[in-house]
């Protein structure tokens, strides 16, 4: 088995998400007492919100590089960036190790066009969904053209993620309000739905929603597992697809 190694910490809440699942795998996979070999380097996540907000990108980017070095050095076999909006700057991070770097973006879009969808509804941080690289990368790598709600539910959904889910507060209040911004996304012409910040799976269940869901956690975690197991990237294995808040 590999070692798998998390940046983590962005927020704590999803990286423990991460955990659990990468150990749940491969006690499903190998039985017993068997779990993942991970290493967990869990970050401020004020410290990188700072820098989000201040649009710092480059200085964000030096950090998470540092953190992949210093896996790396530890022993991990490859590294995962446990957050949609930190793939931002994945590529400088990829760049620092000589390790690969499970790409979320990558996976979930993958994912995607294998079920044979083509216009998700984008569900993430403003960052996310406004910056582009998202849009750019999914369209680069996996044909999609995924779509944003509108501005006012993007003001929700960045609510929700930072004040509520990334402090541990799981409110049925906004799980309703989430899941009309889906159904308004499926009046925009959406075919399916990410799930495309880490925490929101602590709030959403994807298989209960009215367009077709896709963790990208889920997808994270399993593409990982695969990459530590030597299993094929191409026949992915479903892990469980609803995360208990």
């Amino acid at each position: 088995m590999k070692r798998i190694g998390l940046i983590g910490g962005m927020s704590w809440e999803s990286t423990a998400v991460y955990y659990r699942l990468l150990n749940e795998a491969v006690r499903e996979r190998l039985g017993g007492l068997a779990s993942a070999d991970v290493l967990v380097h869990s970050l401020d996540f004020s410290a990188v919100v700072a820098l989000q907000k201040a649009g710092r990108w480059d200085e964000a980017a030096r950090m998470l590089a540092r953190s992949a070095q210093g896996l790396e050095r530890a022993g991990a076999d490859c590294i995962l960036i446990c957050t949609n909006t930190m793939h931002l700057v994945a590529d400088a991070v990829q760049a620092a190790v000589g390790i690969p770097l499970v790409d979320i973006v990558a996976e979930t879009g993958r994912r995607i066009a294998e079920a044979g969808h083509s216009r998700p509804l984008l569900l993430a941080t403003r960052y996310t969904m406004e910056h582009g690289f998202y849009h750019a990368r999914m369209e680069a790598g996996a044909g999609l053209r995924p779509i944003v709600p509108n501005e006012a539910d993007r003001a929700l959904v960045h609510r929700v993620i930072f004040e509520e889910l990334c402090a541990g507060r799981v409110l049925d209040a906004s799980r309703q309000e989430m899941e009309e911004v889906v159904r308004r996304g499926r009046d925009q012409g959406a075919d399916s739905v990410i799930l495309g910040c880490t925490e929101i799976c602590l709030l959403l269940d994807p298989a209960k929603q009215v367009l077709p869901g896709f963790d990208s956690t889920t997808i994270h975690a399993e593409a990982a597992i695969r990459l530590a197991l030597g299993e094929p990237l191409a026949a992915p294995r479903q892990l469980g697809e609803r995360i208990a808040a």
